[in-house]
């Protein structure tokens, strides 16, 4: 329980938002209601990661629908050192054409914390248009020529973030632009890592997780405590909780004590088949197993009945003639004498020889 409580927010999952900013666009409405993908911005997603299919899509969705394709038909994903990345591709989710804000493409790219943002051209991005309450972070890739004549091309990174996000790495070239696409991917994808790890730090972030670890901690003192209480035997509790209840039916119920009583009442019962003399009202009672019988769980009774042994019984020993008591008590016990000695198994000895 303590190591799922220290471990409930670890995720090597990831997604981020993907916007597209052409010339002369400002407002969120106008980055949102881009639908066509240039070249260039083909090119650059599938620096990002491959395009697949989301129908019957078995890895990280990042809150797509695999089903029945509700948020498109296609999306872009990544694995980078263990780790699963889904990116919200503004293009490729749901356009609706009476909707300017274009809310189904926002209720994705707007839940995200790191969004990135491709220019084409030279309008600068402002990230103040775009209202979220959780995005804290945009990095900004413009694609440039290098040199005119060349025809080689380079890409340009620029981050921006809100005022109460920790620094992260890794800290951006000096100058910023990066020639080799395997480079870029690289830096794109650990500095996006690293953007949401630290966001997690800012204010909002914080309070909202302040919020969460302390209803986490109640709920596993509450459990630590009904596990306590049913361990100890408390009548009140009549089954396991819920998350022990698989558990508790091969276990047995009644808490610790009633399972001690039920240990030892199955060892006597153990006792007795393996034939243990057992003490029963001053005498034993001995059972004896058949030769043939074997204490291998498939024959644990006694082949022959149980034999119970008493004491055996005094002898009267007949009295003296000369002894000078009276004639009926010396006849009650001649006839007693002659009913014991008439039994072959008992044997009296004379008190006349001694």
């Amino acid at each position: 329980l303590i190591t799922a409580f220290d471990e409930h927010r670890v995720s090597p999952n990831f997604k981020f938002g993907v916007l597209c900013q052409k010339e002369g666009q400002f407002t969120e409405e106008d980055i949102l209601s881009n639908n066509e993908e240039s070249e260039e911005f083909k090119e650059f997603l599938s620096i990002l990661g491959e395009t697949i299919e989301l129908q019957g899509f078995t890895g990280f969705r990042g809150g797509l629908d695999v089903c029945h394709g509700q948020t498109g038909s296609e999306a872009v994903f990544s694995s980078f050192h263990g780790r699963e990345i889904m990116f919200h591709v503004a293009t490729k989710l749901p356009y609706t054409d009476s909707d300017p804000q274009q809310l189904q493409r926002k209720r994705h790219i707007g839940n995200d914390i790191v969004a990135l943002v491709y220019q084409e051209g030279q309008t600068p991005f402002l990230s103040d248009p775009i209202k979220s309450h959780f995005l804290h972070c945009f990095v900004v890739v413009r694609r440039i020529q290098m040199a005119e004549g060349t025809g080689k091309t380079a890409y340009q990174v620029s981050v921006t973030a809100r005022e109460d996000v920790p620094p992260f790495g890794p800290v951006l070239p000096d100058p910023p632009i990066f020639r080799e696409h395997s480079l870029l991917r690289e830096f794109l994808l650990t500095k996006l890592i690293n953007a949401e790890i630290s966001c997690y730090k800012a204010q909002q972030f914080s309070r909202l997780e302040l919020r969460t670890r302390s209803s986490l901690l109640k709920s596993l003192q509450a459990e630590l405590s009904t596990r306590s209480q049913y361990m100890v035997g408390d009548p009140s509790l009549s089954a396991l909780p819920s998350s022990e209840g698989a558990r508790g039916t091969s276990e047995g119920s009644g808490g610790f004590i009633e399972n001690f009583k039920r240990a030892i009442r199955v060892r006597s019962h153990s006792f007795e088949t393996l034939g243990v003399p057992k003490k029963i009202g001053g005498g034993f009672c001995c059972a004896t197993l058949d030769p043939g019988s074997h204490v291998d769980g498939t024959n644990h009774l006694p082949q022959t009945p149980l034999k119970t042994m008493y004491p055996p019984p005094l002898c009267v020993a007949p009295l003296h003639p000369d002894d000078g008591g009276s004639s009926s008590i010396r006849a009650m016990h001649a006839v007693t004498s002659q009913k014991l000695l008439r039994n072959k198994s008992l044997k009296c000895p004379n008190l006349n020889e001694q």
